[in-house]
């Protein structure tokens, strides 16, 4: 059975429709299926975080490569389809909750107790509508995972991939670099989901540092000039900060502009995320 016609006799069987308020679109691309999990590159020796797994389609194939698939899912009537699918298998679990209010570190602590596997990679097609936010939460969390494999919307997918310093660049973009090395699987057509979503959607796969890209003193400081950089990022960052009141006036933030060599003019997404760190090193100093 091919997965638009799983999709639909699963629909039915169950009387439901996606719920839009949780951005639900289901994938029904095999193909498409395949190359997620063929990217992410789980082996038996791998404990797999599935966050959002709707009916399934992605679960079931997750399930025969892992040693295990915990299912992350905050939608009842999904909580249902999957223990009615899977309850069977030895190798899934469930978590009836909202990933951004549960606690993954308890999660991953309870399960090294019960499993003996090799590496943590999270998979997902995650709501577009919060994807930041979960994305955030699994890197600033420093939880034990190798890899983030997550198809999300493209335009967001494309800033969260750029190089720091690069015109499409956005604050968020410096917060991934600092954490993992990233990069696109595919690009996944609107036409490969019911009921189509209006954006066309994008797979891409952190790899998380041992290290962050960058030393500072306190990220914490580093991360806020790069936050109010990109608050006024139509105005030039010596404006920008001044007007976030990194600095108390211009004459302060050229006087440290000149130690770092960026140019008056100069805007947010031009500055490397090296600069960035020295500059609040010389603020904190």
């Amino acid at each position: 059975m091919d997965k638009l016609e799983e999709t639909k006799q699963l629909l039915k069987k169950y009387k439901i429709r996606a719920n839009k308020s949780l951005g639900q679109n289901f994938l029904i691309d095999g193909n498409v299926i395949e190359q997620i999990i063929t990217g992410s590159d789980i082996s038996k020796e791998d404990l797999v975080i599935e966050i959002g797994p709707g009916l399934g389609t992605l679960t079931n194939e997750l399930i025969q490569r892992a040693k295990k698939v915990i299912a992350i899912e905050l939608d009842p009537k999904m909580i249902t389809i999957l223990q009615d699918r899977f309850s069977k298998e030895e190798n899934f679990e469930i978590i009836f909750q909202d990933v951004l209010t549960c606690d993954l570190q308890q999660i991953l602590k309870q399960e090294q107790e019960k499993t003996n596997y090799s590496s943590i990679k999270v998979v997902a097609n995650l709501p577009y509508y919060i994807t930041t936010p979960i994305m955030m939460k699994l890197l600033e969390e420093k939880l034990p995972l190798a890899s983030i494999t997550v198809m999300i919307q493209k335009e967001v997918a494309e800033r969260l991939i750029a190089i720091p310093g690069t015109k499409n660049a956005g604050a968020i973009t410096y917060s991934i670099y600092y954490y993992a090395k990233s990069g696109k699987i595919l690009e996944v057509p609107n036409s490969c989901f019911i009921p189509e979503p209006e954006v066309t959607s994008e797979v891409i796969q952190l790899q998380i540092r041992e290290k962050p890209a960058v030393k500072t003193k306190d990220p914490k400081v580093m991360f806020s000039i790069i936050k109010s950089a990109f608050m006024q990022r139509r105005k030039t960052l010596v404006n920008a900060l001044v007007n976030t009141k990194v600095f108390i006036n211009k004459e302060e933030a050229m006087k440290i502009f000149n130690q770092l060599g960026i140019e008056e003019k100069a805007r947010a997404e031009e500055i490397p995320m090296e600069t960035y760190a020295k500059m609040a090193d010389l603020i904190l100093s």
